[in-house]
């Protein structure tokens, strides 16, 4: 695959079909994934891989205290946009509710696409990123970043979505329970990957981006 057609295409899926990926596909990809560069070359990621009854678990139990009222906290500094780059996530969602058809008034089904997310989509593999506890966080998150770009582009390349999620970490706790990942260990971000169910009408949005011009400012140039 054409790398720049790769990046161009990809798009985070919101939906996948239950066909499970192999063990072996997805060492393949994250194999691939770790030739990303790291600061100094640290590699400073470790990760998880979960599927099956396990990852069900972690779904079921995420709602659970999602329908409880227990209010998510994520391991890593995060704060809403402000601004424009609110108003381009906010547009994000709103393109969303539409293609499904969910008025702003549904509070029902807002709530039950909430639930989705935090079932992951429905994936039948979840790639859960951690680093030691003793790592910075901003150095972290910039080295993760990098590996999670190389998964997506990895399994897109043979035939997989992808959606980066920091939703499906929101009790990190539960994440834990299932996995066994220790408290020395920070839990970043979710990764879930399988085969996209293409008929959902949440696959067939289609993200802008800004012009170059927008934020591009070139010096030295004739």
């Amino acid at each position: 695959m054409d790398i720049d057609h790769a990046i161009q295409t990809r798009k985070s899926i919101r939906a996948f079909r239950p066909d499970p990926v192999s063990k072996e596909i997805l060492r393949e990809i994250i194999e691939v994934a770790v030739r990303c560069p790291s600061s100094g070359n640290s590699q400073p990621w470790e990760m998880v891989i979960a599927a099956g009854a396990v990852l069900k678990r972690i779904g079921d139990e995420n709602v659970r205290r999602f329908n409880a009222g227990v209010k998510g906290k994520f391991e890593v500094p995060w704060s809403e946009p402000q601004g424009a780059f609110r108003e381009r996530h906010m547009a994000l969602g709103a393109e969303l509710y539409r293609l499904m058809g969910i008025s702003r008034e549904d509070r029902e089904k807002r709530l039950q696409w909430v639930q989705w997310g935090l079932r992951y989509f429905g994936a039948p593999a979840v790639i859960f990123l951690t680093v030691d506890n003793s790592i910075e966080k901003t150095f972290a998150g910039f080295n993760l970043g990098l590996l999670s770009q190389n998964i997506c582009l990895s399994a897109l390349a043979r035939g997989l979505g992808t959606c980066i999620e920091l939703q499906g970490v929101a009790y990190p706790d539960v994440i834990r329970e299932y996995t066994g990942i220790p408290d020395s260990k920070v839990i970043f971000i979710s990764i879930a990957i399988g085969y996209a169910d293409w008929s959902h009408p949440a696959n067939k949005i289609v993200t802008p981006r800004e012009p170059l011009e927008s934020f591009a400012t070139w010096r030295g140039f004739e």
